[in-house]
């Protein structure tokens, strides 16, 4: 018996279980999933693979262990190695342990206790750290001490003999060329070797030009000028 729609018996309830499942029947009776179902199962696939694959990125997320570098010999060689020198300063003979990169300045201050030679720029632009080194004038803030085993180094504290000072000295507290007194020894140091070079002329001009390695940031230069040729005057050299 047909229903109102020509349809066979029990089509409808058929249909409604196939609606419910997610399926529906071909015309054949076969029956086909429907793109709901399909769908579905699609995404679990993917969920499934997705979880699956990102378990070995996880484990492979984790840094191995990583074995402590060996260290390499610098080609350069150790330049904190330490070397014995031998100097004499102001007449008195030392050896000493230094490093290889040590700067004469430093070891002056720092190593021997003199600090009358003073570290001012730290690249020989101010003169303050001049020295006498066999009897040539020094920056030895660009000098290091391992260049200078065996070398004669005179500092301001050996310019006096036997308790009187050096006539450059006496001239600087004469004429009061200083004021902070910062860069009053270097000056001196200079001023000793300008007035022991023959080839430098004793004019004023020509002192000042000699003279222009050491800055004064004072600006006591006219005092400085006063003290140096009074000072060439007592060392018996008219110029």
């Amino acid at each position: 018996m047909s229903n109102e729609n020509g349809g066979k018996p029990g089509a409808d309830a058929h249909e409604d279980h196939a609606a419910a499942d997610g399926t529906a029947l071909a015309e054949t009776g076969t029956v086909v999933p429907s793109r709901r179902r399909f769908l579905k199962s699609v995404g679990a696939s993917s969920v499934a693979v997705a979880s699956g694959a990102m378990r070995p990125a996880l484990a492979a997320d984790v840094p191995a262990p990583v074995e402590p570098a060996v260290p390499q010999p610098s080609p350069m060689g150790d330049v904190a190695a330490n070397h014995t020198i031998r100097l004499t300063i102001n007449g008195v003979s030392h050896r000493l342990n230094v490093a290889s990169n040590a700067v004469l300045l430093d070891v002056l201050r720092d190593e021997l206790l003199l600090t009358g030679t003073k570290k001012g720029c730290d690249h020989g632009q101010c003169g303050a750290c001049t020295v006498h080194v066999n009897g040539v004038s020094v920056n030895s803030c660009l000098s290091l001490a391992v260049m200078h085993d065996g070398d004669d180094i005179t500092t301001i504290e050996g310019l006096e003999r036997n308790g009187r000072l050096h006539p450059i000295q006496q001239a600087f507290w004469d004429h009061d060329a200083y004021q902070c007194g910062y860069c009053t020894s270097g000056q001196m140091m200079s001023a000793v070797v300008v007035l022991h070079d023959t080839h430098i002329p004793s004019d004023d001009h020509a002192l000042r030009e000699a003279m222009s390695g050491n800055i004064c940031r004072c600006g006591a230069y006219k005092n400085i000028v006063a003290a140096i040729q009074d000072a060439r005057g007592k060392l018996g050299r008219a110029g």
